[in-house]
Protein backbone atom coordinates (compact mmCIF):
# COMPACT_ATOMS: atom_id res chain seq x y z
CA UNK A 1 0.00 0.00 0.00
CA UNK A 2 1.46 3.32 -1.06
CA UNK A 3 1.65 6.26 1.29
CA UNK A 4 2.68 9.57 -0.27
CA UNK A 5 3.96 12.52 1.81
CA UNK A 6 1.94 15.76 1.58
CA UNK A 7 4.83 17.53 -0.14
CA UNK A 8 4.88 15.04 -3.00
CA UNK A 9 4.23 16.58 -6.42
CA UNK A 10 0.97 15.72 -8.21
CA UNK A 11 0.96 12.20 -9.59
CA UNK A 12 -0.28 11.51 -13.11
CA UNK A 13 -2.34 8.42 -13.99
CA UNK A 14 -4.53 7.35 -16.86
CA UNK A 15 -7.41 6.39 -14.55
CA UNK A 16 -8.36 6.92 -10.90
CA UNK A 17 -10.83 4.42 -9.40
CA UNK A 18 -12.54 5.59 -6.20
CA UNK A 19 -14.33 3.09 -3.95
CA UNK A 20 -13.25 0.22 -1.70
CA UNK A 21 -15.86 -2.44 -2.45
CA UNK A 22 -15.96 -5.36 -4.83
CA UNK A 23 -17.00 -3.17 -7.79
CA UNK A 24 -14.10 -0.79 -7.21
CA UNK A 25 -11.57 -3.60 -6.87
CA UNK A 26 -12.74 -5.34 -10.05
CA UNK A 27 -12.65 -2.01 -11.92
CA UNK A 28 -9.12 -1.15 -10.79
CA UNK A 29 -7.66 -4.57 -11.55
CA UNK A 30 -9.39 -4.87 -14.92
CA UNK A 31 -8.31 -1.42 -16.07
CA UNK A 32 -4.71 -2.02 -15.02
CA UNK A 33 -4.72 -5.28 -16.96
CA UNK A 34 -5.60 -3.25 -20.08
CA UNK A 35 -2.21 -1.56 -19.66
CA UNK A 36 -3.66 1.70 -18.29
CA UNK A 37 -1.81 3.27 -15.36
CA UNK A 38 -4.41 3.09 -12.61
CA UNK A 39 -4.63 4.41 -9.07
CA UNK A 40 -7.20 2.90 -6.71
CA UNK A 41 -8.23 5.26 -3.90
CA UNK A 42 -10.29 4.37 -0.81
CA UNK A 43 -9.86 4.86 2.94
CA UNK A 44 -9.95 1.14 3.78
CA UNK A 45 -7.84 -0.51 1.09
CA UNK A 46 -5.17 -1.52 3.60
CA UNK A 47 -7.80 -3.53 5.51
CA UNK A 48 -7.41 -6.70 3.48
CA UNK A 49 -10.52 -8.86 3.22
CA UNK A 50 -10.50 -12.13 5.11
CA UNK A 51 -12.77 -15.13 4.93
CA UNK A 52 -14.57 -16.36 8.06
CA UNK A 53 -13.20 -19.29 10.04
CA UNK A 54 -14.12 -22.83 9.02
CA UNK A 55 -17.83 -23.41 9.45
CA UNK A 56 -18.62 -19.69 9.55
CA UNK A 57 -20.01 -17.66 6.67
CA UNK A 58 -20.09 -13.97 5.86
CA UNK A 59 -23.40 -12.10 5.95
CA UNK A 60 -22.58 -10.44 2.61
CA UNK A 61 -23.84 -13.16 0.30
CA UNK A 62 -24.51 -12.51 -3.38
CA UNK A 63 -25.86 -14.37 -6.39
CA UNK A 64 -23.33 -14.26 -9.23
CA UNK A 65 -24.69 -14.60 -12.77
CA UNK A 66 -22.95 -16.00 -15.84
CA UNK A 67 -21.99 -12.48 -16.92
CA UNK A 68 -20.32 -11.87 -13.55
CA UNK A 69 -18.45 -15.16 -13.76
CA UNK A 70 -17.29 -14.28 -17.29
CA UNK A 71 -15.89 -10.95 -16.10
CA UNK A 72 -14.12 -12.53 -13.12
CA UNK A 73 -12.64 -15.18 -15.42
CA UNK A 74 -11.44 -12.49 -17.83
CA UNK A 75 -9.49 -10.71 -15.08
CA UNK A 76 -8.15 -14.12 -13.91
CA UNK A 77 -9.87 -14.13 -10.53
CA UNK A 78 -12.61 -16.76 -10.83
CA UNK A 79 -10.26 -19.74 -11.22
CA UNK A 80 -8.29 -18.58 -8.16
CA UNK A 81 -11.35 -18.66 -5.90
CA UNK A 82 -12.06 -21.36 -3.35
CA UNK A 83 -15.17 -22.64 -5.13
CA UNK A 84 -15.92 -25.03 -2.27
CA UNK A 85 -17.44 -21.95 -0.60
CA UNK A 86 -19.73 -21.30 -3.58
CA UNK A 87 -23.06 -22.99 -4.16
CA UNK A 88 -24.40 -23.67 -7.65
CA UNK A 89 -28.10 -22.80 -8.09
CA UNK A 90 -29.91 -25.05 -10.55
CA UNK A 91 -33.52 -24.20 -9.68
CA UNK A 92 -35.48 -21.20 -8.43
CA UNK A 93 -38.98 -21.40 -6.99
CA UNK A 94 -41.07 -18.27 -6.42
CA UNK A 95 -44.36 -18.47 -4.51
CA UNK A 96 -47.25 -16.01 -4.46
CA UNK A 97 -49.00 -14.86 -1.31
CA UNK A 98 -52.19 -16.96 -1.68
CA UNK A 99 -50.25 -20.23 -1.48
CA UNK A 100 -52.39 -21.72 -4.22
CA UNK A 101 -50.97 -24.63 -6.25
CA UNK A 102 -50.88 -22.45 -9.40
CA UNK A 103 -49.55 -19.31 -7.70
CA UNK A 104 -45.91 -20.06 -8.26
CA UNK A 105 -43.09 -19.78 -10.76
CA UNK A 106 -40.36 -22.36 -11.33
CA UNK A 107 -37.11 -21.60 -13.17
CA UNK A 108 -34.93 -24.59 -14.07
CA UNK A 109 -31.40 -24.54 -15.45
CA UNK A 110 -32.15 -27.83 -17.22
CA UNK A 111 -35.26 -26.40 -18.85
CA UNK A 112 -33.33 -23.29 -19.96
CA UNK A 113 -30.49 -25.35 -21.42
CA UNK A 114 -27.84 -23.90 -19.13
CA UNK A 115 -25.55 -25.52 -16.55
CA UNK A 116 -26.71 -23.33 -13.67
CA UNK A 117 -28.84 -20.28 -12.92
CA UNK A 118 -26.28 -18.66 -10.61
CA UNK A 119 -23.57 -19.19 -8.03
CA UNK A 120 -24.13 -18.07 -4.43
CA UNK A 121 -21.02 -16.93 -2.60
CA UNK A 122 -19.43 -14.46 -0.23
CA UNK A 123 -18.38 -11.04 -1.48
CA UNK A 124 -15.36 -10.91 0.82
CA UNK A 125 -14.00 -14.17 -0.60
CA UNK A 126 -13.79 -12.52 -4.02
CA UNK A 127 -12.45 -9.29 -2.51
CA UNK A 128 -9.67 -11.22 -0.79
CA UNK A 129 -8.63 -12.78 -4.11
CA UNK A 130 -8.81 -9.36 -5.80
CA UNK A 131 -6.55 -7.90 -3.09
CA UNK A 132 -3.98 -10.63 -3.72
CA UNK A 133 -4.09 -10.19 -7.50
CA UNK A 134 -3.81 -6.41 -7.23
CA UNK A 135 -0.52 -6.62 -5.32
CA UNK A 136 1.11 -8.23 -8.36
CA UNK A 137 -0.24 -5.79 -10.97
CA UNK A 138 2.50 -3.31 -11.85
CA UNK A 139 0.11 -0.88 -13.56
CA UNK A 140 -1.96 -0.54 -10.38
CA UNK A 141 -1.20 1.60 -7.34
CA UNK A 142 -3.44 1.57 -4.27
CA UNK A 143 -3.76 4.57 -1.95
CA UNK A 144 -5.36 4.49 1.50
CA UNK A 145 -7.06 7.90 1.37
CA UNK A 146 -10.29 9.82 0.90
CA UNK A 147 -11.00 12.17 -1.99
CA UNK A 148 -11.88 15.56 -0.50
CA UNK A 149 -12.04 17.59 -3.70
CA UNK A 150 -12.47 16.89 -7.40
CA UNK A 151 -11.89 19.56 -10.02
CA UNK A 152 -11.81 19.41 -13.80
CA UNK A 153 -9.74 21.01 -16.54
CA UNK A 154 -10.27 20.59 -20.28
CA UNK A 155 -8.07 17.49 -20.39
CA UNK A 156 -8.00 15.87 -16.94
CA UNK A 157 -9.45 15.57 -13.45
CA UNK A 158 -7.63 16.74 -10.32
CA UNK A 159 -8.31 14.79 -7.13
CA UNK A 160 -7.23 16.19 -3.78
CA UNK A 161 -6.88 13.58 -1.02
CA UNK A 162 -7.29 14.00 2.72
CA UNK A 163 -3.49 13.82 3.14
CA UNK A 164 -3.17 16.83 0.78
CA UNK A 165 -1.77 14.67 -2.03
CA UNK A 166 -3.00 15.60 -5.51
CA UNK A 167 -3.76 13.01 -8.16
CA UNK A 168 -4.31 13.87 -11.80
CA UNK A 169 -6.11 11.43 -14.10
CA UNK A 170 -7.63 11.49 -17.54
CA UNK A 171 -10.65 9.56 -16.30
CA UNK A 172 -12.27 8.91 -12.90
CA UNK A 173 -14.35 5.82 -12.12
CA UNK A 174 -16.87 6.49 -9.35
CA UNK A 175 -17.37 3.17 -7.57
CA UNK A 176 -17.92 4.66 -4.12
CA UNK A 177 -21.40 3.40 -3.37
CA UNK A 178 -24.93 4.73 -3.00
CA UNK A 179 -23.77 7.90 -1.21
CA UNK A 180 -21.13 8.59 -3.84
CA UNK A 181 -19.04 11.70 -3.28
CA UNK A 182 -17.63 11.37 -6.80
CA UNK A 183 -21.18 11.54 -8.18
CA UNK A 184 -21.78 14.72 -6.21
CA UNK A 185 -18.44 16.27 -7.25
CA UNK A 186 -19.38 15.61 -10.89
CA UNK A 187 -22.72 17.39 -10.44
CA UNK A 188 -24.80 14.29 -11.17
CA UNK A 189 -28.18 14.20 -9.44
CA UNK A 190 -30.25 11.12 -8.57
CA UNK A 191 -33.83 9.91 -8.48
CA UNK A 192 -34.45 8.23 -5.14
CA UNK A 193 -37.34 6.27 -3.65
CA UNK A 194 -37.23 5.05 -0.06
CA UNK A 195 -39.09 1.74 0.09
CA UNK A 196 -39.78 2.05 3.85
CA UNK A 197 -38.36 -1.45 4.19
CA UNK A 198 -35.27 -3.07 5.64
CA UNK A 199 -33.56 -6.29 4.58
CA UNK A 200 -32.79 -8.67 7.45
CA UNK A 201 -29.98 -11.06 6.53
CA UNK A 202 -28.66 -14.15 8.30
CA UNK A 203 -27.28 -17.61 7.49
CA UNK A 204 -28.94 -20.82 8.66
CA UNK A 205 -28.27 -24.52 8.74
CA UNK A 206 -31.36 -26.28 7.38
CA UNK A 207 -32.67 -29.66 8.46
CA UNK A 208 -33.79 -30.68 4.97
CA UNK A 209 -31.63 -30.49 1.79
CA UNK A 210 -32.09 -27.27 -0.17
CA UNK A 211 -31.71 -29.23 -3.44
CA UNK A 212 -29.54 -26.50 -5.03
CA UNK A 213 -32.68 -24.37 -5.14
CA UNK A 214 -33.24 -20.69 -4.37
CA UNK A 215 -36.64 -20.06 -2.78
CA UNK A 216 -38.61 -16.84 -2.58
CA UNK A 217 -41.96 -16.24 -0.91
CA UNK A 218 -44.07 -13.14 -1.41
CA UNK A 219 -45.94 -12.89 1.88
CA UNK A 220 -49.46 -11.57 2.40
CA UNK A 221 -48.33 -8.52 4.41
CA UNK A 222 -46.04 -7.26 1.62
CA UNK A 223 -42.86 -8.84 3.00
CA UNK A 224 -40.57 -10.82 0.69
CA UNK A 225 -38.54 -13.75 2.05
CA UNK A 226 -35.68 -15.28 0.05
CA UNK A 227 -33.69 -18.34 1.07
CA UNK A 228 -30.55 -18.80 -1.05
CA UNK A 229 -28.66 -22.12 -0.97
CA UNK A 230 -25.15 -22.33 0.47
CA UNK A 231 -22.73 -25.27 0.81
CA UNK A 232 -22.91 -27.60 3.81
CA UNK A 233 -26.73 -27.63 3.81
CA UNK A 234 -27.04 -23.95 4.66
CA UNK A 235 -29.21 -21.14 3.37
CA UNK A 236 -28.74 -17.38 3.33
CA UNK A 237 -31.87 -15.46 4.31
CA UNK A 238 -32.87 -12.08 2.88
CA UNK A 239 -36.13 -10.94 4.47
CA UNK A 240 -37.48 -7.62 3.16
CA UNK A 241 -39.82 -6.21 5.77
CA UNK A 242 -40.88 -3.04 7.58
CA UNK A 243 -38.22 -1.30 9.69
CA UNK A 244 -40.34 -2.00 12.78
CA UNK A 245 -40.52 -5.73 12.11
CA UNK A 246 -36.81 -5.76 11.25
CA UNK A 247 -36.01 -4.34 14.68
CA UNK A 248 -38.18 -7.03 16.26
CA UNK A 249 -36.52 -9.83 14.27
CA UNK A 250 -33.04 -8.67 15.27
CA UNK A 251 -33.98 -9.24 18.92
CA UNK A 252 -35.32 -12.77 18.41
CA UNK A 253 -33.74 -15.72 20.14
CA UNK A 254 -33.48 -19.11 18.41
CA UNK A 255 -36.84 -20.32 19.72
CA UNK A 256 -38.68 -17.21 18.58
CA UNK A 257 -37.20 -17.61 15.10
CA UNK A 258 -38.48 -21.19 14.93
CA UNK A 259 -41.98 -20.11 15.85
CA UNK A 260 -41.95 -17.39 13.19
CA UNK A 261 -40.62 -19.69 10.47
CA UNK A 262 -43.33 -22.25 11.28
CA UNK A 263 -45.98 -19.56 10.74
CA UNK A 264 -44.63 -18.06 7.50
CA UNK A 265 -46.42 -18.77 4.22
CA UNK A 266 -48.81 -21.13 6.02
CA UNK A 267 -45.91 -23.31 7.10
CA UNK A 268 -44.37 -23.63 3.62
CA UNK A 269 -40.92 -22.41 4.71
CA UNK A 270 -40.72 -24.98 7.49
CA UNK A 271 -42.08 -27.73 5.25
CA UNK A 272 -39.47 -26.95 2.58
CA UNK A 273 -36.34 -26.54 4.70
CA UNK A 274 -37.22 -28.11 8.06
CA UNK A 275 -35.91 -26.68 11.30
CA UNK A 276 -33.39 -23.86 10.84
CA UNK A 277 -30.39 -23.32 13.10
CA UNK A 278 -28.71 -19.91 13.11
CA UNK A 279 -25.11 -19.72 11.83
CA UNK A 280 -24.57 -15.94 11.80
CA UNK A 281 -25.87 -13.00 13.78
CA UNK A 282 -28.76 -11.34 11.90
CA UNK A 283 -28.17 -7.86 10.52
CA UNK A 284 -30.39 -5.32 8.76
CA UNK A 285 -29.99 -2.52 6.24
CA UNK A 286 -32.49 -0.06 4.72
CA UNK A 287 -33.85 -0.55 1.19
CA UNK A 288 -34.30 2.09 -1.46
CA UNK A 289 -34.23 2.65 -5.19
CA UNK A 290 -31.60 5.07 -6.49
CA UNK A 291 -30.79 5.94 -10.07
CA UNK A 292 -28.28 8.53 -11.24
CA UNK A 293 -29.81 10.78 -13.90
CA UNK A 294 -26.57 10.53 -15.88
CA UNK A 295 -23.86 7.88 -15.80
CA UNK A 296 -21.12 10.29 -16.91
CA UNK A 297 -20.23 13.81 -15.86
CA UNK A 298 -19.75 16.72 -15.56
CA UNK A 299 -22.25 17.53 -18.30
CA UNK A 300 -20.10 20.13 -20.08
CA UNK A 301 -16.95 17.99 -20.24
CA UNK A 302 -17.42 14.39 -18.99
CA UNK A 303 -14.42 12.87 -17.22
CA UNK A 304 -16.27 10.68 -14.66
CA UNK A 305 -17.98 7.32 -15.17
CA UNK A 306 -20.31 5.95 -12.49
CA UNK A 307 -20.50 2.19 -11.87
CA UNK A 308 -22.27 -0.05 -9.35
CA UNK A 309 -24.26 1.47 -6.50
CA UNK A 310 -22.97 4.95 -7.37
CA UNK A 311 -25.05 4.61 -10.55
CA UNK A 312 -28.03 2.54 -9.37
CA UNK A 313 -29.45 0.79 -6.31
CA UNK A 314 -32.40 -1.60 -6.52
CA UNK A 315 -34.60 -3.74 -4.30
CA UNK A 316 -32.92 -7.11 -3.59
CA UNK A 317 -35.96 -9.18 -4.59
CA UNK A 318 -34.32 -10.12 -7.92
CA UNK A 319 -30.84 -10.60 -6.44
CA UNK A 320 -29.32 -8.72 -9.38
CA UNK A 321 -27.83 -5.55 -7.89
CA UNK A 322 -24.22 -6.74 -7.83
CA UNK A 323 -24.52 -8.38 -11.25
CA UNK A 324 -25.81 -5.12 -12.74
CA UNK A 325 -22.80 -3.31 -11.27
CA UNK A 326 -20.37 -5.89 -12.65
CA UNK A 327 -21.97 -5.50 -16.07
CA UNK A 328 -21.21 -1.77 -15.75
CA UNK A 329 -17.54 -2.65 -15.20
CA UNK A 330 -17.54 -5.15 -18.08
CA UNK A 331 -18.89 -2.44 -20.37
CA UNK A 332 -16.26 0.09 -19.26
CA UNK A 333 -13.50 -2.44 -19.96
CA UNK A 334 -14.93 -3.38 -23.35
CA UNK A 335 -15.44 0.23 -24.48
CA UNK A 336 -11.90 1.23 -23.51
CA UNK A 337 -10.29 -1.95 -24.84
CA UNK A 338 -11.98 -1.61 -28.24
CA UNK A 339 -11.60 2.15 -28.64
CA UNK A 340 -10.18 3.54 -31.85
CA UNK A 341 -6.45 4.21 -31.74
CA UNK A 342 -6.95 7.96 -32.20
CA UNK A 343 -9.26 8.34 -29.18
CA UNK A 344 -8.08 9.26 -25.70
CA UNK A 345 -9.65 7.26 -22.86
CA UNK A 346 -11.64 10.33 -21.77
CA UNK A 347 -12.97 11.04 -25.26
CA UNK A 348 -16.59 12.19 -24.92
CA UNK A 349 -17.68 9.68 -27.60
CA UNK A 350 -16.30 6.75 -25.56
CA UNK A 351 -18.05 7.90 -22.40
CA UNK A 352 -21.31 8.33 -24.30
CA UNK A 353 -20.94 4.78 -25.67
CA UNK A 354 -20.74 3.49 -22.12
CA UNK A 355 -23.78 5.48 -21.03
CA UNK A 356 -25.89 4.41 -24.01
CA UNK A 357 -24.99 0.73 -23.59
CA UNK A 358 -25.88 0.70 -19.91
CA UNK A 359 -29.14 2.66 -20.04
CA UNK A 360 -31.30 -0.14 -21.47
CA UNK A 361 -30.13 -2.89 -19.11
CA UNK A 362 -30.29 -0.59 -16.09
CA UNK A 363 -33.71 0.87 -16.92
CA UNK A 364 -35.30 -2.51 -17.54
CA UNK A 365 -34.06 -4.15 -14.36
CA UNK A 366 -34.82 -1.17 -12.10
CA UNK A 367 -38.32 -0.86 -13.58
CA UNK A 368 -39.16 -4.56 -13.22
CA UNK A 369 -37.93 -4.87 -9.61
CA UNK A 370 -39.67 -1.64 -8.59
CA UNK A 371 -43.00 -2.70 -10.16
CA UNK A 372 -42.83 -6.19 -8.65
CA UNK A 373 -42.12 -4.78 -5.22
CA UNK A 374 -45.05 -2.36 -5.44
CA UNK A 375 -47.41 -4.95 -6.91
CA UNK A 376 -46.80 -7.44 -4.11
CA UNK A 377 -47.03 -4.71 -1.48
CA UNK A 378 -50.53 -3.78 -2.66
CA UNK A 379 -53.31 -5.24 -0.52
CA UNK A 380 -56.46 -5.04 -2.67
CA UNK A 381 -58.20 -8.29 -3.66
CA UNK A 382 -57.91 -7.39 -7.35
CA UNK A 383 -54.16 -6.77 -7.16
CA UNK A 384 -53.65 -9.93 -5.13
CA UNK A 385 -55.44 -11.96 -7.78
CA UNK A 386 -53.57 -10.24 -10.60
CA UNK A 387 -50.10 -10.86 -9.22
CA UNK A 388 -50.71 -14.50 -8.37
CA UNK A 389 -52.41 -15.13 -11.71
CA UNK A 390 -49.37 -13.54 -13.39
CA UNK A 391 -46.95 -15.93 -11.68
CA UNK A 392 -48.94 -18.92 -12.84
CA UNK A 393 -49.29 -17.54 -16.37
CA UNK A 394 -45.54 -17.00 -16.78
CA UNK A 395 -44.91 -20.44 -15.32
CA UNK A 396 -46.88 -22.01 -18.17
CA UNK A 397 -44.74 -20.38 -20.89
CA UNK A 398 -41.45 -22.22 -21.44
CA UNK A 399 -40.35 -19.63 -24.02
CA UNK A 400 -40.95 -16.66 -21.72
CA UNK A 401 -39.22 -18.36 -18.81
CA UNK A 402 -36.20 -19.16 -20.99
CA UNK A 403 -35.96 -15.53 -22.09
CA UNK A 404 -36.23 -14.29 -18.49
CA UNK A 405 -33.48 -16.67 -17.38
CA UNK A 406 -31.08 -15.62 -20.11
CA UNK A 407 -31.80 -11.96 -19.36
CA UNK A 408 -30.97 -12.55 -15.69
CA UNK A 409 -27.81 -14.47 -16.59
CA UNK A 410 -26.65 -11.41 -18.51
CA UNK A 411 -25.12 -13.52 -21.25
CA UNK A 412 -25.66 -10.81 -23.85
CA UNK A 413 -23.89 -8.15 -21.79
CA UNK A 414 -20.35 -9.48 -21.78
CA UNK A 415 -18.09 -10.45 -24.62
Amino acid sequence: MSSLPPSFKPRQFDIAVVGAGLIGKVSALGLAQLGLSTVHIAPTLSQLSTTPAAGQWSQRIYAFSSSSQALLKKIQVWDALDLSRFQVVRDMRIFGDRNGPQDQLHFSAFEAGTAQLAWIGEANLIEQTLDQASRFQNKLERLDATVTELAFTETEAKLTLDNQVEIRAKLVIGADGARSNIREFAGITVEQNNYQQSAVVANWFCELPHLETAYQWFLSDGDILAMLPLPDQQVSMVWSTSPENANTLLKFNEGEWQVRFAELAQGAVHATLGNLRLNSAPAAFPLSKIRAKQLIGPAHNPQVILVGDAAHVMHPLAGQGLNLGLRDVATVLRVLEKRESFRQINDRMLLRRYERERQGDTSALLWVTDRLKKLFAAQSTFEQGLRNWGLGLVNQSHLLKRRLIHQALGENHFE
